[in-house]
């Protein structure tokens, strides 16, 4: 069976703040499909451990679920951008803690999303400062340290909107 299916037009347009691809394929039984896809960019995920292994976790209210949720730090990647670095500042503007950088793997957000999220595992974070979050909305976060057992059952939990990248974090660990 040939699952191969042949791209035939790509068309980029946005929909209020979201960018949108159209994608156009020809399916292996000849029919033509369209698809509108997220075209959010790359982006990075981090999972920060304290020398205690306590993973650290800032919360924070999200509009979508309209929760407060125990997040990962995160950030939005530029084409060209040092994925290390940008993971250096991430953690330390999200969370006040420095630690050992490491790259752990990749995740596709989404079957619907062109996005591609680049997993990292922050080790030994300390905290040397406050957050420094400028944006209004993210002002109202409290960063938290959790245990490995607490945080494994908040990933099952669902509760949090980077459920792979955790995952992906404790396997690279070996910590699942």
């Amino acid at each position: 069976m040939d699952l191969y299916w042949k791209k035939i037009k790509e068309e980029k347009y946005r929909a209020g703040y979201r960018k949108l691809i159209k994608k156009s394929f020809v399916l292996p039984s000849g029919v033509e499909m369209d698809y509108d896809l997220l075209d959010d960019g790359n982006d990075l995920a981090i999972l920060a451990l304290t020398p205690e292994n306590k993973v650290i976790l800032s919360k924070v209210f999200r509009p979508g679920p309209e929760l407060v949720l125990s997040e990962m730090p995160a950030g939005m990647l530029k084409v060209d951008e040092d994925k290390i670095k940008k993971a250096e500042d991430e953690l330390l503007e999200e969370t006040g803690y420095k630690g050992k950088i490491e790259f752990a793997g990749t995740a596709v957000h989404d079957a619907y999303s062109s996005k591609i999220r680049h997993v990292f595992i922050a080790k030994n974070c300390i905290k040397v400062s406050e957050p420094r979050t400028t944006e209004e909305d993210e002002k109202f976060v409290e960063i938290i340290e959790m245990s490995l057992e607490d945080f494994r059952k908040h990933l099952r939990s669902g509760q949090l909107t980077d459920v792979e990248s955790g995952y992906l974090a404790l396997d690279y660990l070996g910590l699942l």
